[in-house]
Formats: structure tokens, C-alpha cells, sequence
């Protein structure tokens, strides 16, 4: 078909026709909301590198996994800050670890909404690494019964889900094997399987206190440039039993969602990273960008790409548009 018989603006003209004919829609379901777990009582911290986020203590947990309950968000992801840090990240497996209460708290308080938990060791490891280091060396199979118990304490917490981010080489079958043994086969995993060694991550680590001591992640991130790459992690995850499959950041590599939601079958997550949620608040701060329309743009563009699910600090926004009367 050529002009003048065809004509696309035909379809574009109002309203109605644009609504019948998108393509992609973006839905409250398709939303995950992260939150920061912090000790003490009665805690809204506003977080510098993040506007619009928080620290929270574990009552604001709650009233925040309310709201977005309201809201019809489906899930939750939450990401603790410890009271203190050691060489074994001990607090991240603790029976009474920031995490384990807020779980509890919410699945007590607002128990209809899923709780995802973040598994990793950097937020509560002295040395600020995904994994266990020797003599300067990030060592993978050391770390993996830490992992594993991280996940269980979350699972014994009332966890619905449990997204190990760490990249270590054969976790998630190792943390698989260890809930199946605690009597946890039921709990899913989400598996942070093409996670890569971005720059997107720096609001996150000043807000989760997450910054390495040392060096950098490259040894177990993923380099930037590498695509093929990807496709080997994300089935080395599959085969060993993860039930979703996350890329992360998300908008620098909308081509590795696209391609993993070619060739897996399993449901596919992409994360919508600090960097790229500061970088819209900032430039809406400037007055240079329509916040929320950049906002609804980008979150569109990630679905358009393949995800099925979005973890996103604008899932709480995005809602109360997608919801709005």
C-alpha cells in the first residue's frame, strides 16, 4: 500500500482510533514496586540520588505496600539496609534481619500483595561485594550457602518470591536445591539472569550503601557490549530452575529483552534501574521533560520490548495514572 491510497494518519486522528489499534499496552500488572527496609520506628528518609524515594522503617513498609495494594499493584520487591555489616554479611540471614521483619510485617498487614525479596550479600558485607572475597578475590562457590541461606530465611519469613541479583556462577540451582530441601519447592525464583556491570546502578548503591570497598563487579557483572552472552546466562538460570527471568538495567538493553523474550519461554522481567529513574526526575526537575509522560513513554518501550513484568521506582506514578478514573 502507497499514499495516496494509504494513508496511516487516517487511524491517528482522534483519540478512540489510536486507543483501537496500540500495539502495546501497559498495565498496573505489569508493575513491581521496589522499597528500602531500614531499622528503627516511624523512618521516611527521603533518598538524595532517588527523588520521590525513601528509606522506610518497617511500619512505613507496610503503609506503602498498602497504598500500592490500592493501587492494584501486584508485587513488591524489598531491599534491606542492616544496622551493621561483617566479613559473613551475617544480618542478611538473620532470624530478625531487616528484611525477614519487614516481610512478616506486610504479610501480616497486607497479606493479598506478593512480596519479592532481593537476595545478595552487598548491602550487609563489610566490603561492599555480591560475594564472599579471599585475599582481594570474589569467590563464587563460597558464597552460594550464603546465598541460599538468605533465601530460606526469607522463605521462613513468609517471602512469596525470592530475585538472587549477585550473578554468581550456579546459584539459583544452588538456592533451587536448598528451598526444595527446607520445604520451600513452592517458593518461585526470580532470577537476575542477564544482570550487567552498568554505570545505571549509582543512586541504587548510595541508597542501598551497596558500593564496593574495592575494584568493581566486572568479575561477575556482565560486560556491556556482550548480547550472545546473555542468551548463555539466561539459560544456564533456566536450566538450573528459575521460574522468571530478569535483564537488567532495562532501557540500554531493550535489545537483550527483546532477544530473551525470543528465545525463552519462561516469563521475562526487566528492571527500570535508579540511574535511568533519576535521570527523568532530574531532567523534569529542569523543567526540560514532561515527568510523567516520559515516565509512561519508557515504561511502554520496555513492554514494547518483551517484559511481561517491570520492577520500576515509578511503579507507585505509573499506577495512579493507569488507574485514574
Amino acid at each position: 500500500m502507497q499514499f495516496p491510497d494509504y494513508r496511516p494518519r487516517r487511524m491517528r486522528q482522534n483519540s478512540s482510533f489510536r486507543r483501537m489499534i496500540r500495539e502495546t499496552r501497559l498495565s498496573v500488572d505489569n508493575l513491581i514496586m521496589p522499597f528500602f527496609a531500614v531499622n528503627g520506628k516511624n523512618v521516611s528518609e527521603p533518598i538524595p540520588s532517588m527523588p520521590g524515594q525513601y528509606h522506610l522503617s518497617v511500619d512505613n513498609i507496610v503503609k506503602q505496600a498498602k497504598k500500592a495494594k490500592n493501587l492494584g499493584i501486584p508485587a513488591i520487591l524489598l531491599f534491606g539496609i542492616p544496622e551493621s555489616k561483617n566479613p559473613l554479611g551475617t544480618r542478611a540471614y538473620a532470624k530478625d534481619g531487616i528484611v525477614a521483619r519487614a516481610v512478616a510485617a506486610v504479610k501480616n498487614k497486607c497479606p493479598d500483595i506478593a512480596v519479592i525479596t532481593d537476595v545478595c550479600l552487598c548491602q550487609y558485607i563489610d566490603h561492599g561485594h555480591c560475594g564472599m572475597v579471599d585475599k582481594g578475590i570474589i569467590e563464587n562457590d563460597a558464597s552460594l550457602d550464603l546465598l541460599a541461606r538468605i533465601a530460606i530465611s526469607h522463605a521462613n519469613a513468609g517471602a512469596d518470591m525470592v530475585a538472587p541479583s549477585d550473578m554468581m556462577d550456579g546459584r539459583v540451582g544452588f538456592i533451587r536445591e536448598s528451598l526444595d530441601d527446607q520445604g520451600f519447592s513452592h517458593i518461585p525464583i526470580m532470577s537476575y539472569a542477564a544482570k550487567y556491570c552498568s554505570s545505571f546502578y549509582g543512586p541504587f548503591r548510595e541508597a542501598a550503601d551497596s558500593s564496593p570497598k574495592f575494584g568493581d563487579r566486572r568479575t561477575y557483572q556482565m560486560d556491556p557490549a556482550n548480547a550472545v552472552e546473555a542468551i548463555r546466562e539466561v539459560a544456564l538460570d533456566v536450566e538450573e530452575g528459575a521460574d522468571i527471568i530478569m535483564v537488567k538495567p532495562a532501557l540500554a538493553y531493550l535489545d537483550i529483552i527483546s532477544r530473551v523474550r525470543e528465545e525463552f519461554d519462561l516469563p521475562v522481567a526487566a528492571y527500570n534501574v535508579s540511574g535511568e529513574y533519576s535521570m527523568i526526575k532530574a531532567a523534569q526537575k529542569m523543567g526540560w521533560v514532561d515527568g510523567d509522560r516520559v515516565m509512561m513513554e519508557t515504561l511502554t518501550a520496555i513492554r514494547r520490548a518483551g517484559a511481561d513484568m517491570i520492577l520500576t521506582y515509578f511503579a507507585m506514578d505509573a499506577a495512579a495514572i493507569l488507574t485514574a478514573p
